[in-house]
C-alpha cells in the first residue's frame, strides 16, 4: 500500500507539472464484474445489473490517475455476447479516438467470451491507441470481489504512454495478455485468464505498468479489415471432433449454405474419414473449411497428416477455433481465395 501512495503521489506530481490527466472512456458491456448477487457467499449471481457509474464509483482513487467517464454499450452477460454489439463497440472506439475524445479506452466484458471481443476488435480499431479489456470472476456483491482490482488495474494500463500501438490488450489478475494470444483457462478461478504458447506480455502491479515483451503478431497495418454499423458478417461455425463424431452437422452447414467452417479437430487439427467425405462436399460448394484444433496449445501445421492442398483445407495455425472462426468470418469479407485467406492465418 506505500508503494502504491508513492507511485500515485508520483504520477499525480507528474501530471499536475507536465499536462492534464489522461482521458479514459469505459465502454462497459455487463458481464461479471457488473454481476449482483443475492448473497455475498453464495457463487450464483445475474450478470450485467451494476451499471458503469458505479464500477467507477467503486474505486474513487483512480480519479488520481485519469479523467474517467463512461458509456453502457450493453447490459449482457458474455455467453449473449453478438455481433451486434461487438459492430456498436467496434464503430463507438473507432469514432471516440477519431474524435479525440479520449486517450484510452477499457471495455468492461464478461469473462466468458472476452478473448473474442478482444481479437475481434484487434483486427479492426484503426487506430494505435490503447483499448483495453477486463472482467471480473466474482460478482460486484461477492466477498473480495476482484472487478474493482482488475477495472483500476486496466485504466492504469489504459492510461499509460507505454501501451499505445500494441493492438488491444487484455488484463486480468495483474497480468497483461495480448489479445491474440489469451484464453480462458479456468471456469471459476480469479486467475483464469492465460496465453499457453507465449505467456503474459507484462503486469500491473502497484499502480505501474510493466512490459516484459510484445507480440510479433501484432496488427501491421492497423485494422486490415473494415468494417461500420452496416457489415453484414458471412456466416461462419465451429464444428467439434471427438472420437466417432458424427458428421451430420457438417452436412447440415453445407445445406444452410455457410460461407466457412472451422473444425475444433483433434491433435493437429485431425478428423475422422466421416468428416473428411463431408469437408469434401463443403469445399466442393464453395465453403471454405479451416482446420483449428481443441488442444489448449500448439499450432495446426498445413499438411501434416491431411493434405490440405489436395482437400482444399485453411490451417488456423496457433489460433483456437473461436478464434479462428473470427479471422475466416473477418477475411471473407475480403476475398474467397485460399491463398489470400491462408496469408491472414499466418499474419494476424
Amino acid at each position: 500500500m506505500k508503494r502504491l501512495l508513492i507511485s500515485l503521489t508520483l504520477l499525480l506530481f507528474l501530471q499536475l507539472a507536465y499536462g492534464q490527466k489522461p482521458k479514459i472512456i469505459i465502454l462497459a458491456t455487463g458481464g461479471t464484474i457488473a454481476g449482483q448477487g443475492a448473497s455475498a457467499n453464495r457463487a450464483g449471481y445475474t450478470s450485467g445489473k451494476i451499471p458503469v457509474s458505479d464500477l467507477i464509483g467503486s474505486i474513487p482513487s483512480i480519479n488520481e490517475i485519469a479523467e474517467v467517464s463512461g458509456e453502457q454499450i450493453s447490459s449482457v452477460g458474455s455467453q449473449d455476447m453478438s455481433l451486434d454489439i461487438w459492430k456498436k463497440l467496434a464503430v463507438r472506439i473507432n469514432e471516440i479516438f477519431s474524435k479525440k475524445e479520449a486517450d484510452g479506452i477499457v471495455i468492461t466484458h464478461g469473462t466468458d467470451t472476452q478473448e473474442e471481443t478482444a481479437y475481434f476488435l484487434d483486427l479492426v480499431v484503426a487506430y494505435d491507441s490503447p483499448v483495453v479489456l477486463t472482467g471480473a470472476m466474482r460478482a460486484s456483491t461477492a466477498i473480495s470481489a476482484d472487478g474493482p482490482k482488475n477495472l483500476f488495474d486496466a485504466i492504469t494500463l489504459a492510461a499509460d504512454a507505454k501501451s499505445k500501438g500494441r493492438g488491444v490488450l487484455v488484463s486480468f489478475n495483474e497480468s497483461i495478455f495480448s489479445s491474440r494470444d489469451v484464453t480462458k483457462l479456468s471456469t471459476t478461478k480469479v486467475n483464469a485468464f492465460g496465453s499457453p504458447n507465449s505467456g503474459a506480455i507484462g503486469q500491473v502491479f502497484d499502480g505501474k505498468v510493466e512490459f516484459y515483451k510484445s507480440s510479433d503478431r501484432q496488427v501491421k497495418p492497423l485494422a486490415p479489415f473494415k468494417i461500420d454499423a452496416n457489415t453484414v458478417f458471412p456466416k461462419v461455425e465451429i464444428a467439434y471432433m471427438y472420437a466417432d463424431a458424427s458428421p451430420a452437422y457438417l452436412n447440415l452447414l453445407v445445406k444452410e449454405k455457410a460461407a466457412g467452417i472451422v473444425i475444433a479437430g483433434v491433435g493437429n487439427g485431425n478428423f475422422s474419414k466421416a468428416f473428411t467425405e463431408q469437408v469434401k462436399q463443403a469445399v466442393k460448394t464453395g465453403i471454405m473449411v479451416c482446420r483449428g484444433s481443441r488442444c489448449v496449445s500448439g499450432r495446426v501445421v498445413e499438411d501434416g497428416e491431411v493434405n490440405d492442398d489436395e482437400l482444399g483445407t485453411l490451417v488456423s495455425d496457433d489460433l483456437n477455433p473461436q478464434k479462428a472462426r473470427i479471422l475466416l468470418m473477418l477475411g471473407l469479407l475480403n476475398t474467397h481465395d485460399k491463398e489470400t485467406l491462408q496469408g491472414y492465418f499466418l499474419r494476424y
